[in-house]
């Protein structure tokens, strides 16, 4: 799939949740290329500093009308020079990158934790109109905005909070067990944390259901050459978040 670098025209960068913003831009180039999975690689300044890239999800793509959307949440210093942006400016923009979830699923299952709730986002559109459960963790009532947005896309929505504001009291791994028992799901999707990410495919290994697991990491090229974000592959290899991935079977990545 053919990789472009273009200025995106902002269409919005608006605040959905406390230090979480959507950004949408302008960018028919991608949006008419990118799959669920892919990630934007965004320079966030004008100038060298910060000097790389942000790697970014993609939480949405509207071909007809030419956008890509991604949220994030404002951490550091490169994040907060993308906030301050509105729709009065552009930034240049690479994508889409990587490879993506395998769409072949007939009865899926989304496990998503905090940020990694954005690419299943994308994901849930894609595999409609086929049933669809969700499972999402946080650790707040505040944090479970992401609830609203899959509404309409998912047929059952189950939260966890580790407070127990919202949904049920604990982390995703508690409810998996008895959300698997209620359903005869075909494949599992997760991101997150990679903590959650491994309990998820162990739980998925155990009850015989291929598993896609989608990784982050810090990136500097975002396109393989520079070797900064290699993990842990099966059989001693080394993976590519950012060419091989992000999305892998669990298998290939994961004990």
């Amino acid at each position: 799939m053919p990789k472009m670098v273009v200025e995106a025209r902002i269409v919005r960068n608006t605040e959905i949740g406390v230090n979480v913003k959507e950004l949408v831009l302008y960018a028919p180039e991608i949006a008419a290329q990118a799959v669920p999975g892919q990630f934007l690689h965004v320079r966030v300044s004008d100038s060298y500093h910060p000097l790389l890239r942000r790697p970014l999800s993609i939480s949405d793509a509207d071909r007809q009308a030419g956008t890509i959307s991604t949220i994030y949440r404002v951490v550091g210093q490169g994040t907060a020079c993308l906030a301050a942006l509105t729709s009065e400016d552009s930034v240049n923009c690479m994508g889409p990158l990587g490879n993506g979830f395998a769409l072949q699923s007939q009865r899926p299952l989304l496990v998503g934790g905090g940020m990694g709730l954005a690419p299943l986002l994308f994901l849930a559109g894609a595999l409609c109109p086929h049933p669809i459960e969700i499972l999402m963790g946080g650790r707040t009532r505040e944090e479970m905005f992401w609830a609203d947005m899959f509404h309409g896309k998912c047929d059952a929505i189950h939260i966890t909070t580790d407070d127990g504001t919202l949904g049920s009291c604990g982390v995703t791994l508690d409810v998996l067990p008895e959300v698997l028992k209620n359903g005869a799901f075909d494949l599992i999707y997760t991101c997150g944390p990679r903590i959650m990410m491994e309990g998820v495919a162990k739980v998925a290994k155990k009850h015989n259901i291929p598993c896609q697991v989608s990784l982050e990491d810090y990136m500097a090229c975002g396109i393989g050459g520079c070797l900064s974000c290699t993990c842990a592959g099966k059989n001693g290899t080394r993976k590519k978040v950012c060419s091989d991935g992000p999305v892998f079977w669990a298998q290939e990545v994961m004990a």
